[in-house]
């Protein structure tokens, strides 16, 4: 099928959007809230919408199915780029995106060679959050620092990574099952163009906050991912999409409020230990 260019235009835009919104938050707020929204359903839910404009709706809703299981290949290309990325600058950017892939792969492989469906996709990346989170727990939060980051050398970093991948399972899309075209559309689509920036910018101190938060904030992505695979061939690619931002949003700003009360709790806590 011929992508009409209106189409493409689309996603190049959209993609630099959500891009450069995360380096912003990065830099000028926190690197750990940078991290939770990286979970949020931003590329995924583009690289869905124009699977499915692209393809049928149908195509999209199954592929749906095998992203809720793909969010763990995610967490290991996380884990990855964590493990390989030692030292700052290029170098270190190259290493880390090297192990990222390798491990990415490795997970994608296994994954979709398993007959999975909702229920079995969700519970595979639930299991690898506590699992991933448990293997971060000693990661200390670093705070990135203002650097500039709208120079045009990193516009056009930014720009091109993130319109590179879109396009790349978008287009790959077409060639492959519903089961890899749902893996890829678990790729991390705005966070990987981030952390290379951040990386650059910063180096791999405030890279590795945004990887320890990034399981935390999946949960909305498992809710995203499990609404479209639902709605997208019943009631269209507008309305599932608006349907599963909403239950997307509801979950990230209910486990926000979790974490505001149980940070109170334990500050209240080490306060009646101390008096």
């Amino acid at each position: 099928m011929d992508v009409p260019f209106h189409w493409q235009l689309a996603k190049l835009l959209i993609s630099i959007g959500v891009v450069l919104g995360l380096s912003v938050i990065a830099e000028r707020v926190s690197t750990r809230v940078a991290g939770l929204l990286s979970g949020y359903p931003l590329g995924t839910a583009i690289a869905l919408f124009f699977i499915g404009l692209e393809l049928s709706p149908q195509f999209a809703a199954d592929s749906a199915v095998h992203t809720l299981a793909g969010f763990t290949a995610t967490l290991a290309l996380g884990g990855g780029y964590l493990l390989a990325a030692r030292g700052d600058g290029l170098k270190g950017v190259l290493t880390g995106t090297a192990g990222g892939l390798v491990a990415w792969l490795a997970a994608s492989s296994l994954l979709t060679q398993l007959d999975l469906n909702r229920i079995s996709g969700t519970l595979i990346t639930l299991v690898a959050i506590a699992l991933f989170t448990w293997l971060y727990r000693a990661v200390p939060d670093i705070k990135a620092s203002p650097k500039g980051g709208f120079s045009w050398p990193a516009l056009a970093l930014r720009a091109g990574l993130a319109a590179a991948i879109i396009f790349l399972i978008t287009g790959l899309a077409h060639a492959v099952p519903s089961a890899w075209a749902g893996v890829m559309a678990a790729f991390p689509v705005t966070m990987y163009p981030f952390l290379v920036i951040l990386h650059l910018t910063q180096g791999t101190a405030p890279v590795a906050t945004v990887i320890k938060h990034y399981p935390a904030g999946l949960g909305s992505l498992l809710c995203y991912a499990l609404v479209v695979s639902l709605t997208y061939a019943t009631m269209g690619l507008w309305q599932g999409t608006l349907l599963g931002f909403v239950a997307a949003t509801l979950w990230l700003l209910g486990w926000m409020r979790l974490q505001q009360w149980w940070a109170a709790r334990r500050h209240r806590r080490r306060q009646q230990r101390a008096s």
